[in-house]
């Protein structure tokens, strides 16, 4: 064995300390980021999100796995969207893919990724004055409605159940209007709400109408299962170029969270001991991929 040297001794030292310091110093990345802790997420979403529990359920996670806190702005997803192009919000977590689309070719964002989906569902009273209960072919159940001028509340708020409503209506070669037609302006929560007091149609995702069936509603489901009710979400990360106000490494770091596996996990089972089937299907890259 070569006999050590004093200058072999000092380099030995050295490079001892340097890996002893290395392993103590804390990852620049990931849930124990120095640079991302105390920091507030402001995340514009849709009413259903909220509406339906999922934040409730999922956000408290990632607040304490990242020791950040989150700002939730829970309005319809073209307001949700307006925000993000105002420079009002770090991340968007939305459901109308062709505005998304929109929003990302306007340059206003730089990340979009799949998050999951559900769909939508017509409901009203069980007396169903329209006779559409059982239907499968979503615009037919609009005409009948129109037909009979059954009360029919619209979310009226650009959003994406309003934006799907809009299509169904389209579909259906029909522009909605009269006496019977409510454009309420409102949340899903409040158009619910409405729509029970009335014993009225309405369309809804279906995560917020089984949400609501917990606190009461006379409403049923009576049409599904159109591939026209499809409902995805997807989550959008805004561009930091609408200024120093956009938090982008947190709000990547979200998405990151979001989409990752485990999340998905939490996101397949959100619903399922109460319903008896989870109110939201994962859908992201990470997922699929598992």
């Amino acid at each position: 064995m070569p006999k050590l040297t004093p200058n072999h001794t000092l380099i030995f030292l050295a490079l001892l300390v340097l890996l002893t310091s290395c392993a103590l110093t804390p990852p620049t990345e990931g849930p124990a980021s120095e640079t991302l802790q105390g920091q507030t997420l402001t995340l514009a979403t849709t009413t259903s999100t909220e509406d339906s529990g999922l934040l409730e359920y999922l956000l408290p996670d990632f607040e304490s796995a990242y020791q950040v806190s989150v700002d939730v702005i829970a309005v319809g997803t073209g307001q949700a969207l307006q925000l993000g192009e105002d420079g009002n919000a770090d991340v968007l977590l939305v459901h109308a893919r062709a505005s998304e689309d929109e929003f990302m070719q306007g340059g206003h964002g730089v990340r979009r990724e799949d998050v999951m989906y559900n769909d939508f569902v017509i409901i009203g009273p069980p007396s169903d004055p329209a006779a559409i209960s059982g239907l499968t072919d979503a615009p037919d159940a609009f005409k009948k409605i129109a037909a009979s001028q059954a009360i029919f509340v619209s979310r009226g708020d650009d959003s994406g159940t309003h934006t799907k409503e809009k299509s169904i209506w389209a579909a259906a070669s029909l522009e909605p209007s009269g006496d019977w037609y409510l454009s309420a302006g409102q949340g899903m929560g409040a158009v619910l709400t409405m729509a029970d007091e009335q014993r009225a149609y309405t369309l809804s995702d279906r995560a917020t109408y089984l949400a609501r069936t917990l606190e009461g509603t006379d409403l049923v489901i009576l049409v599904e299962g159109d591939p026209i009710l499809f409902n995805p979400y997807g989550v959008l990360a805004v561009n930091p170029n609408k200024g120093p106000q956009i938090k982008a490494d947190l709000a990547n770091a979200f998405i990151d969270w979001l989409i990752s596996v485990p999340t998905q996990e939490e996101i397949a089972q959100f619903g399922a001991e109460k319903f008896g089937a989870p109110l939201f299907t994962p859908d992201s890259a990470p997922w699929r991929e598992k």
